[in-house]
């Protein structure tokens, strides 16, 4: 063996010892290998026939059924129940479609179906065409149970992650953006459609938007054009102009559903909708209030940093003044929890925030953090997981979450979390609460 060749394994040794220790500095397990994007096989169906069904809450005990047919004249008819194969409702709703330079889509189908019992098994059927599918609503009252993951992508992790989702009791799901990563390859919306289909056509899934829906092309194409067509939320429901943000109610908890990828300065159209939003919250009926949006503002990961201060900066207070209890967000490819925290350090009134942005797309796990952590930081950790959410009564929930990495769902972080209206903070912030919806309706006028 010649110099250059010794030489050469010597440095492979030492990069891979480098490599290794790297990644034991962050957790005590061996992580197994990448895995690759799944391939989806050619369906040959009849035209008609409905494709990448998924259900959302629309308003009170109401859910809207969305789903693709090849047909542009299929009826935009849901017929449902409670027994299979017996239909004692009927409704009729919108459809759209959409052209994205050689692509176009297939009739976009969205019907909004109700009243509906809560906490009730339905059988329902779209378009008059079989399959029938089965769905049921959430709880009226606590406790409700939410799985929680972001940046889902369509991966061999993100199947993982579906199918531990699947085996856990949950009543409905909850995503922080970056749903299909199509990025502009837009049948990579109809694979995602279909590979979700399972778990969306039966359980709500409440979504926001992430940076890869953006998918805007300058002078040719405005953003969020296939997002907004697909996965239509209860934006009109909850008073919000923009598909982008909403609100909704389920069960005690109040649920905001922002947007990182909008205007959400003080004088745009999503802080002033927010601040309206908040002041109608009753926390006697929903004393738990929860926030969700893309980009994380507490982040030791040195992935994504600084992205969202701006948001932070204009909405923080205001939260805060409202007593959210919890924000979560995605973006980053790993998990972290942080203690209560406010104004970038640790608060007993604050939010305890959590970053999920780790459900299994093909960019892989953001691996480095910042050292030492900060102080409000908790946990973290570079893996692929879900979470679960289960709010118990108006002062208790049970945070976990799940890794994957292991083929089975590993807990590796549990919590029980105190709502901050059992604890006081309410009433000791009402008065700033006040103070800034006065504060902003004077700059307005």
């Amino acid at each position: 063996m010649n110099f250059e060749k010794l030489l050469i394994m010597m440095m492979i040794i030492i990069l891979t010892v480098l490599i290794s220790a790297y990644a034991s500095s962050a957790s005590d397990y061996v992580r197994p290998k990448p895995r690759q994007l799944l391939h989806f096989n050619l369906n040959f169906r009849p035209s008609s026939e409905p494709q990448q069904v998924h259900v959302s809450l629309a308003g009170d005990h109401h859910m809207r059924i969305s789903w693709i047919t090849d047909d542009p004249s299929a009826p935009s008819i849901v017929e449902y129940g409670t027994s299979p194969g017996q239909y004692t409702g009927t409704a009729e709703g919108e459809s759209t479609s959409y052209k994205y330079m050689l692509y176009k889509s297939g009739r976009i189908h969205h019907t909004v179906i109700g009243p509906l019992s809560p906490g009730t098994v339905y059988f329902y059927r779209c378009g008059g065409e079989n399959p029938e599918f089965r769905m049921k609503t959430p709880p009226a009252q606590l406790p409700i149970t939410f799985a929680v993951v972001g940046d889902l992508g369509q991966s061999g992790w993100t199947k993982t992650t579906l199918d531990h989702i699947d085996q856990c009791k949950y009543d409905m799901h909850l995503l922080p953006g970056d749903l299909s990563y199509a990025d502009y390859m837009q049948h990579r919306w109809d694979t995602f459609g279909e590979l979700v289909q399972p778990l969306a056509s039966a359980k709500p899934w409440m979504v926001t938007e992430g940076n890869h829906e953006k998918e805007n092309i300058l002078f040719l194409k405005d953003g969020f054009e296939s997002y907004n067509a697909r996965w239509k939320m209860p934006y009109e429901e909850s008073g919000s102009s923009s598909n982008l943000y909403y609100s909704f109610d389920v069960a005690g908890v109040h649920i905001l559903m922002l947007g990182s990828y909008t205007d959400y300065d003080e004088y745009s159209d999503q802080y002033s909708w927010l601040k309206a939003d908040l002041a109608k919250v009753d926390r006697k009926k929903t004393p738990w209030l929860l926030a969700l949006f893309h980009v994380p503002w507490y982040n030791s990961n040195t992935a994504h940093q600084g992205e969202g201060d701006g948001m932070m900066s204009s909405m923080e207070p205001l939260l805060h003044a409202a007593s959210v209890d919890i924000v979560m967000a995605g973006h980053v490819h790993a998990y972290e929890r942080s203690k209560r925290a406010y104004n970038g350090k640790s608060d007993p009134c604050g939010a305890v925030h959590i970053t999920i942005g780790d459900g299994g797309n093909y960019e892989g796990l953001a691996r480095r953090y910042k050292d030492p952590p900060p102080e409000w930081s908790v946990f973290r950790e570079a893996s692929f997981g879900h979470g679960e959410l289960k709010i118990v009564n108006s002062s208790h929930a049970l945070w976990s979450w799940h890794r994957n990495d292991d083929d089975e769902p590993i807990r590796s972080d549990e919590v029980w979390i105190t709502s901050l209206g059992s604890s006081g903070c309410l009433a000791d912030k009402a008065q700033d609460f006040s103070r800034i919806l006065q504060d902003h309706k004077s700059v307005r006028v």
